[in-house]
Parts: structure tokens; C-alpha cells; sequence
């Protein structure tokens, strides 16, 4: 069956993510890339996505129902609920806490900062639970939490003579597969901010990829039109 330019970028969409995911190296990245925007059929593009996970699920669809795919850490959601919580609250007086790197968060977790500071990070994080309460006491203090773009985070805390709020974010759409998250508490002349931003490695990642594909679409656009996948099909000899 012949391949649409809808189902091109879908596979190309599915190539950025896992290397931004880091399953494809950037040279791979860069092979199969130019291999679905040259593809005339199905059966061209399915061998580029065939050993590679869609988000969320087993398998990479190719066909006009194939879901979107999901932006950076919110692939593979599902297999981040449900783990056994590591931590359930962290604690600083006159000192500091910090939650990040793999770690699970429990569905309630508090945290305390007085005369100190304390971090959460998210971004790379699995959940007790789908629905997941955080709660911050921040009191002449301050309490930091990062969350990846994607997540459904939900700030509702309150601040005394200071600030429970979110700050700047980064581009990116919440998912229905990812946790939710409730932020709630109290500043009292401290703290509580909420800031949505992606790993340094996954941004590079991203980055990179992007480099990738301008250099695909650039060598693509000098071999000529019959070179992309809206040409008229390859020249023909004799």
C-alpha cells in the first residue's frame, strides 16, 4: 500500500523520540530518517520502527489510526505507575533535602523546609500511584519542584507573606497516560515554586535530532524534488 506524507512524518515523529530517548544512536537516527521521507510504501517505512516501542505501547503503529506519539519523558507512562514508593517526605531545618534521579514517590508525600531549602524533581521519577498528593510546608524557607512538561501537575498551595506558585515553563502538552499530581501547602515568608522543564540530556537529545533532521531534509532539497517523499517517484533510465 502506498505511504501518505501523514504517515511519513508519523514514523519520523517516532524516530525523534527514541533518540531523544536514547534508543537510537544519532547515526541510525539520521539512516532511517532520510530512509521514511524517501519511502513510497508501508512496507518501506514499517522495518524502520519495527524493533522500537511506541510510546505507551508494545508496538510502533504505522496506519492512519496510529495514535501521536508522545514528546520525551512522557513515553512509556504507564510503566512508571505503580512501583513500590522509596521515599514518602523529606525534611530540612537549617539544612537541605533533595528528591531526584529514579526514585518513587509515594501517593502522599510531605515535605518540610524551615530556615532551609529542599528539591523535588519529577522529571525522571516512577509513582506509587496514578493520583499522587505533594505536600510543602515551606516557613522562612524554600522548596523547589520540577516536573517534565508533560506530567498533570495541579498547584493549589498557599503563600503568607511569600510565594506558592509556578514559574517559567517549557513547551509542552500534558497527557491523559501520565500521573497526576497535586501540589498543595504553605509558604509563610518563604517559598513553593513549580517549574515544568526537561532533563539536560533529554534536551541535547532533542537538539540533536533536530540538527539531524535539517541536515536529512537540506541534502534531500539539493538531490531535488524527486529526491522527497512529494516527488513524482525516482528517474527512470533507458
Amino acid at each position: 500500500m502506498r505511504a501518505s506524507d501523514a504517515e511519513r512524518e508519523r514514523i519520523a515523529e517516532l524516530l525523534r523520540e527514541a533518540v531523544a530517548e536514547g534508543r537510537l544512536e544519532m547515526d541510525e537516527f539520521e539512516q532511517r530518517l532520510e530512509t521514511a521521507y524517501t519511502a513510497r510504501t508501508h512496507g518501506e517505512l514499517e522495518p524502520l520502527v519495527r524493533d522500537l516501542p511506541a510510546p505507551g505501547t508494545a508496538v510502533a503503529p504505522v496506519g492512519a489510526s496510529a495514535p501521536a506519539p508522545l514528546r520525551g519523558s512522557a513515553a512509556n507512562w504507564p510503566a512508571r505507575i505503580g512501583s513500590t514508593a522509596t521515599s514518602k517526605g523529606g525534611f530540612a531545618l537549617w539544612g537541605g533535602f533533595n528528591r531526584k534521579g529514579r526514585w518513587t514517590v509515594s501517593r502522599k508525600f510531605t515535605a518540610f523546609a524551615m530556615w532551609g531549602g529542599g528539591e523535588i524533581d519529577l522529571r525522571e521519577a516512577d509513582f506509587e500511584d496514578r493520583e499522587v498528593v505533594i505536600r510543602c510546608i515551606a516557613i522562612m524557607g524554600g522548596i523547589h519542584v520540577t516536573a517534565p512538561p508533560e506530567l498533570n501537575v495541579d498547584v493549589r498551595g498557599v503563600g503568607i507573606m511569600g510565594g506558592f506558585g509556578e514559574g517559567p515553563n517549557e513547551d509542552g502538552e500534558t497527557v491523559p497516560e501520565a500521573p497526576r499530581v497535586r501540589i498543595t501547602g504553605l509558604a509563610l515568608m518563604g517559598g513553593v515554586g513549580v517549574e515544568r522543564k526537561r532533563t539536560k540530556a533529554e534536551r541535547r537529545r532533542l537538539k540533536e535530532a533536530e540538527e539531524a533532521e535539517r541536515a536529512v531534509r537540506e541534502r534531500q532539497r539539493l538531490d531535488g524534488p524527486d529526491a522527497g517523499p512529494g516527488g513524482g517517484g525516482r528517474k527512470e533510465l533507458g
